[in-house]
C-alpha cells in the first residue's frame, strides 16, 4: 500500500491509538460505593482530635458540606496505621494531631465545584481568601473537579499542643486560599531553613520563625512515615503507596458500622 492509501491507514490507527487512549485514561480512575477498606479513624488513632470543618459551617464554603453525615474522619487502613505512626511520634514531644478532613466523597467534591461556580455567593471571603476574587478559584487551582482525598489516603491536619491547650501556632488558618499556606512560605522545607521571604503575598503578610519551624515539625513527622506533601497546603498530606491511586469513593462520611 502506498500513497495516500498508506497515509489514511496511518492516520485510522493514530485515530485508534488517540481513542484507546482517552479510554483508558477514563477507565483508570472509577468510582465505588465499597468501604469494606476503610476504618474509623479513632479506631486505630484514639488520641487524634476531631474538627471535621466540612460537617460544621465554619469553612470557605459556610454550609455542612455534601456527603458529611457525621463528624468523623474515615481512612483505608494503610494510611490510619501510618498515621497512628505519625501520632505515637508527636506525642512524644507534647502534641496530639488534630483532624480537619480526611476521606471526602466525590459528592463533597462536586459540592465545592458548584459553590466555586456560584460567583456572588462570598459569605466565608474574608475568612478564608480576601485576597482573592472568587472568580480566579479554579484557573488558581485552589478547587479541582476531582480531589486525592477521594481515593482515602489523604489527610488534612495540624498539631494540638498539650501544654497550652490550644493549636500549635502555623501562621495560618486551614484552608486559606494564598501563597501564605505553602510550605515553602518564608522558608525552605526542603532544609528546614526560615527565609522571611514573603514576596508572593499579595497583602505582603509573613509568618515568624517560630510558626515556620511548627509547620516544619508536622512536616517532617509525616514525611518519616510514608506521607507525601502537597506543594499548596501545609496541612495536607497522601500516603505515598496509598493502596487506591486509581479510585475514588462516593460513600459518605459517617461512623463504618
Amino acid at each position: 500500500m502506498g500513497g495516500w492509501g498508506a497515509i489514511l491507514a496511518f492516520c485510522g490507527a493514530m485515530t485508534l491509538v488517540s481513542c484507546k487512549s482517552e479510554l483508558e485514561k477514563k477507565a483508570a480512575v472509577s468510582p465505588t460505593e465499597d468501604a469494606s477498606q476503610f476504618v474509623t479513624l479513632t479506631d486505630v488513632v484514639p488520641d487524634a482530635i476531631m474538627e471535621i470543618r466540612y460537617y460544621g459551617t465554619y469553612n470557605f464554603v459556610g454550609t455542612r458540606i455534601d456527603g458529611y453525615e457525621e463528624p468523623t474522619a474515615l481512612l483505608t487502613r494503610q494510611a490510619a496505621d501510618s498515621l497512628r505512626a505519625v501520632s505515637d511520634d508527636v506525642k512524644a514531644l507534647g502534641y496530639r494531631l488534630k483532624i480537619y478532613d480526611a476521606y471526602r466523597p466525590q459528592k463533597g467534591v462536586d459540592n465545592f465545584v458548584r459553590w466555586a461556580e456560584n460567583i456572588p455567593d462570598t459569605m466565608m471571603k474574608r475568612y478564608f481568601y480576601p485576597d482573592l476574587d472568587k472568580s480566579v478559584l479554579f484557573e488558581q487551582e485552589y478547587i479541582y473537579e476531582k480531589s486525592g482525598h477521594t481515593r482515602g489516603s489523604t489527610v488534612d491536619l495540624t498539631l494540638f499542643d498539650m501544654q497550652t491547650e490550644k493549636e500549635l501556632d502555623m501562621g495560618g488558618t486551614f484552608d486559606w486560599f494564598g501563597p501564605e499556606s505553602h510550605p515553602d512560605f518564608c522558608g525552605d522545607p526542603e532544609t528546614g531553613k526560615y527565609t522571611g521571604d514573603n514576596h508572593k503575598s499579595p497583602a505582603k503578610r509573613s509568618i515568624t520563625p517560630q510558626q515556620f519551624a511548627n509547620r516544619m515539625i508536622l512536616r517532617n513527622a509525616m514525611l518519616r512515615h510514608g506521607f507525601k506533601p502537597l506543594d499548596s497546603e501545609w496541612w495536607h498530606f497522601t500516603l505515598k503507596d496509598e493502596p487506591f491511586p486509581d479510585t475514588y469513593f462516593t460513600f459518605p462520611v459517617k461512623q463504618l458500622k
